[in-house]
C-alpha cells in the first residue's frame, strides 16, 4: 500500500545514464502525442543539460572558449595513438622558424615540415571527431570524412598553384605528375595501409570481426566505379598515342583526352553527391541502425562517454587553428620537393605515391585503426571507404576542374601512366575481395599490408626520366613514348 502510494506521488529514485538516455530518445515522442505539454530540460549521462540540436554524447556542458579545458582536452585527443601523435607538436614552430631563418636548408625545410604537418593533421581529426559527437551519427560521420581530406585538398591545391609548366619559364615545375601520384597514392593508402592495419589491429583481439553489407558492399561498388572512371583518359590515351591505323594528330589526341578527363570529373563528381544523398537522405536509417550496434558493442563506449567534451566554439577554433598551420606547412613542404628530387635523388613516384598520402592520412589512420581496436569495425569501414570514395570521386576531380579554371588544365588531366593505372586496379579487386564475405581477421589486414609495402618498394625503384624528359611532344606522342615521359618530374637528373 505504501508503495503503491510513493509511486503514484512521485517518490525520488537513482537515475542512471541508461534512463537519461532513454529518456532522451522517448522525448520527442512524447512531444509530438502532448504538443502543447511543457518539456523539461533534457540531461545526458553526465549530467549536463543538452543544448538543443546538439546530440547527447557530444554535449560538454559549456559554452564558448576556455583555454584550459581547450588545451587539456585537445592534448588528451582521441585515443592513446592520438594522444602519442601531440608529442611531435614542437616541430610545427621549428618548421616555420627554420623556413625564414635558413632558407638554403631546403632537406631540413622539407623533413621538418613533413613532420609538423602530423600533429596539425591529427588536431584536424580529432577537432572534426569532436564536432561529428555532436551531429547526428551518418552525418556525422560525412563531416568527419570530410574533415579528415582537408589535408589532402590542401596539398593538392598548393601542388596546382604552385605548378608552372611552362619550359621556357625559369620558374619551372611540374608538379602535375605529383599530383597525379598522390590522387591514386591516397587511394592506395586508404585501401591497402589504413584498411589493412584495421583488419589488423581488430584481429588481434577476436578471431573475426563481422562488418555490415550496407558499409561494405556499397563502399566496393563506389570504388569500383571510381576505378573505372579514373582509368578510361588513361585507357583512351595508350591505346591511340602508338596507333598507326588512326589519323589523329598529337595535339588533337592531348585535346581530347584533356575534355575526356573533364567530363569524367564532372560524372565523378554527380557520384559522390549521390552517394552523399544516399548515406544522409534515402537510406540513412540502414546506416544509423549500422552504426548504432557498433556503438552497443564499443568496448571502450563507457569511457568514451565520461570524457570531457570540446565545445562548439572550440571545434570551430581548433579546425581554424590546424587549418591555417597546415597550409603553411602544405606551402613549405611543396616548396621543397625540387631541391629533395634534385639534391637526394629520391623518386618521383615515391613522393607522390608513398609519401604525401602517408602524411595527409596519418591521422585519419589512427582514427580508423583506434575504432578497429574496439571492436567499431563498421565505424573503421565507413572512415576508410568514405575517405577513398572522397578522393577518387570529389578530390581528384576537383583538382582537375579547378585547374580548368586557372588556366592550368593543359597538363592537369586523369591521364595515369600504364604503372600507376594497374595499381590502381588491382588494390581495388584485393580489398573488395577481402570485403565481400562481410567477415575479417589479422591475416587479411597483414596481407593489405605486405601488398602496400611492396608498391612502396617499386615507387622508390622506379627510375627517373632524363633531365628535360617531361614535355611531350609531338614526336614522342606519335609514337606512343610520351605516355611515360609526359608523367615524370621534369627538374630530375
Amino acid at each position: 500500500m505504501f508503495g503503491r502510494r510513493k509511486e503514484r506521488t512521485g517518490a525520488v529514485r537513482r537515475t542512471t545514464g541508461q534512463d537519461l538516455e532513454l529518456a532522451h530518445t522517448k522525448e520527442p515522442k512524447e512531444a509530438a502525442s502532448h504538443p502543447h505539454k511543457q518539456h523539461h530540460p533534457v540531461f545526458n549521462h553526465n549530467g549536463h543539460k543538452v543544448t538543443k540540436g546538439i546530440h547527447p554524447d557530444g554535449e560538454s556542458g559549456r559554452k564558448g572558449v576556455h583555454p584550459h579545458h581547450f588545451l587539456r582536452i585537445s592534448a588528451r585527443s582521441a585515443s592513446k595513438l592520438s594522444m602519442a601523435v601531440n608529442v611531435l607538436w614542437p616541430f610545427v614552430p621549428a618548421a616555420i622558424v627554420v623556413r625564414y631563418a635558413r632558407p638554403e636548408a631546403h632537406l631540413w625545410i622539407f623533413v621538418l615540415n613533413y613532420i609538423a604537418i602530423v600533429p596539425t593533421a591529427n588536431l584536424i581529426g580529432f577537432a572534426g571527431q569532436e564536432l561529428a559527437r555532436k551531429l547526428p551519427k551518418v552525418f556525422g560521420v560525412l563531416v568527419e570524412t570530410f574533415l579528415g581530406g582537408i589535408v589532402e585538398i590542401v596539398l593538392f591545391m598548393v601542388l596546382l598553384t604552385k605548378n608552372n609548366d611552362d619550359p621556357a619559364s625559369e620558374k619551372y615545375n611540374n608538379f602535375i605528375p605529383v599530383i597525379r601520384a598522390a590522387i591514386l597514392g591516397s587511394i592506395l593508402a586508404n585501401v591497402l595501409l589504413c584498411l589493412g592495419c584495421c583488419l589488423f589491429a581488430g584481429g588481434l583481439r577476436r578471431d573475426e570481426q563481422d562488418f555490415d553489407a550496407a558499409v561494405s558492399e556499397v563502399g566496393s561498388g563506389l570504388l569500383l566505379t571510381a576505378g573505372f572512371g579514373l582509368m578510361i583518359p588513361a585507357a583512351f590515351f595508350t591505346s591511340l598515342s602508338g596507333n598507326t591505323t588512326v589519323d589523329l594528330d598529337p595535339e588533337q589526341l592531348t585535346d581530347k583526352v584533356l575534355t575526356i578527363s573533364r567530363v569524367t570529373s564532372v560524372i565523378l563528381l554527380v557520384a559522390f553527391l549521390l552517394y552523399s544523398w544516399f548515406q544522409m537522405r534515402s537510406h540513412h536509417g540502414i546506416y544509423d541502425a549500422v552504426l548504432e550496434m557498433d556503438d552497443a558493442r564499443d568496448q571502450d563506449r563507457h569511457k568514451d562517454l565520461k570524457k570531457a567534451k570540446l565545445t562548439l566554439t572550440e571545434c570551430i577554433l581548433a579546425l581554424l587553428i590546424s587549418i591555417t598551420l597546415v597550409c603553411f606547412h602544405a606551402i613549405f613542404l611543396v616548396e621543397g620537393i625540387e631541391h629533395i628530387v634534385e639534391e637526394r635523388h629520391v623518386s618521383d613516384s615515391f613522393i607522390g605515391l608513398i609519401l604525401i598520402p602517408l602524411v595527409e592520412k596519418a591521422a585519419e589512420n589512427l582514427t580508423a585503426v583506434d575504432e578497429a581496436w574496439d571492436n567499431q569495425i563498421n565505424f573503421a569501414l565507413a572512415h576508410v571507404l568514405g575517405a577513398t570514395i572522397q578522393t577518387a570521386l570529389l578530390n581528384g576531380p576537383l583538382v582537375v576542374i579547378v585547374g580548368w579554371g586557372l588556366h592550368k588544365a593543359m597538363s592537369q588531366d586523369l591521364n595515369f601512366d600504364i604503372f600507376n593505372a594497374v595499381i590502381l586496379v588491382l588494390a581495388v579487386i584485393v580489398a573488395g575481395n577481402f570485403l565481400r564475405d562481410g567477415k575479417s581477421n589479422y591475416l587479411e589486414g597483414a596481407l593489405c599490408i605486405l601488398i602496400y609495402i611492396i608498391i612502396a618498394i617499386a615507387s622508390f625503384s622506379y627510375p627517373n626520366p632524363i633531365h628535360g624528359a617531361a614535355g611531350t611532344s609531338k614526336a614522342s606522342l606519335a609514337t606512343g613514348a610520351g605516355a611515360e615521359g609526359g608523367h615524370k618530374l621534369r627538374f630530375l637528373k
